[in-house]
């Protein structure tokens, strides 16, 4: 990880979304950077904000039914209310990025080798032998056999796997610093999911670049993440490295994701597994009914009592590079009630 400048750094995020007369946060004051050659992992169940961050940070939201401040600084820029010219310049050129649904990304009616080709032609000088070249290498760079005949094929032709890596070569094809892989490998199967997952290491490597991996599957950044940044509600709950997360987990909500994962002989943390698999209490609330005040996973741990939750909680640094929201996480344990 680098200590110099990071490649992103965003600060005080906020994303509303309109909803009759009102705007409501589905991203709420999210302040975070990410260093060259690192991979930052973001976590939470369905529902939290983890994709609307990711589209916020690519300025994909209608301005007419979406509300945002705060800062996305690259390159000493402010890509918050950038124009759409100067942000279509960064989109895929500087930051690349990785859609959950590759069937739903890809044109159905373009083949794979023009969708990787037109990436190129908006952002580089290429000539058409040139872009050709970069297409059949990109293909064969996601581990594709046969790239000239992939890239006459279209997406209908193609297994799910591919399709993804398809999706992959374009956000790779001008060789972004920074990549945003959302849920990747939701879609695919478990051989698949390792393959994809190996893949963007070894981009990751290759490159140096800076990738925001967005996953429900704690396996999943168990595998590839440095840094794991937790979101419940909008909100960042618990950041910390990987590793002490995992082995040092402190605030509820991350504990009860870990104590959720089927596990063999023993759990993640190194404790012996339980017969039955934990569930954390209730749902994510809507955006509607966001709390005010007061820790947002507080309805969720009832048995915590209410002078344990800050009224306004902030992230507090507990340890170096440590950082838990709200006090409360002092108080929680999973025999006091985990149904």
């Amino acid at each position: 990880m680098s200590n110099g400048k990071p490649l992103l750094e965003v600060n005080d995020l906020h994303t509303g979304f309109r909803i009759r007369d009102n705007y409501y946060d589905a991203v709420d004051g999210v302040s975070f950077t990410l260093d060259k050659n690192e991979i930052l992992a973001i976590v939470g169940e369905s529902g939290c904000g983890k994709s609307t961050l990711a589209t916020t940070i690519m300025g994909l939201h209608n301005k007419n039914n979406t509300k945002t401040s705060g800062e996305v600084i690259y390159k000493d820029t402010n890509l918050i209310n950038l124009s759409e010219v100067l942000y279509n310049r960064i989109r895929g050129y500087d930051i690349g990025m990785i859609f959950q649904d590759p069937l739903a990304s890809l044109n159905p009616l373009m083949t794979i080798g023009k969708q990787i080709e037109e990436v190129l032609v908006y952002h580089t000088k290429m000539k058409e032998k040139e872009r050709h070249a970069r297409v059949l290498e990109l293909l064969d760079q996601v581990g594709l056999s046969n790239p000239e005949r992939v890239a006459k094929q279209y997406p209908h032709e193609l297994s799910g796997g591919m399709r993804q890596r398809i999706c992959i070569a374009i956000a790779l094809a001008c060789k972004p610093p920074i990549i945003i892989a959302d849920e990747p490998t939701t879609a695919l199967d478990v051989t698949i999911q390792a393959q994809i997952l190996d893949l963007l290491n070894d981009i990751q490597k290759e490159t140096e670049s800076g990738i925001i991996l967005i996953t429900h599957d704690l396996g999943v950044v168990a595998e590839t993440a440095d840094r794991v940044a937790v979101m419940y509600a909008g909100q960042f709950v618990e950041i910390a490295s990987a590793e002490e997360l995992f082995t040092n987990p402190l605030h509820p909500y991350t504990r009860s994701l870990l104590k959720s994962i089927p596990q063999g002989d023993d759990d993640i943390s190194g404790e012996a597994a339980t017969e039955e698999l934990h569930v954390i209490q209730g749902t994510v609330p809507t955006l509607a009914k966001l709390p005010r005040k007061g820790c947002r996973f507080a309805h969720r741990i009832p048995w915590i009592p209410a002078d344990a939750h800050e009224e306004n909680p902030e992230l507090h640094e507990v340890s170096p590079n440590h950082f838990v929201r709200c006090t409360c996480y002092k108080h929680f344990h999973f025999e006091e009630g985990d149904a």
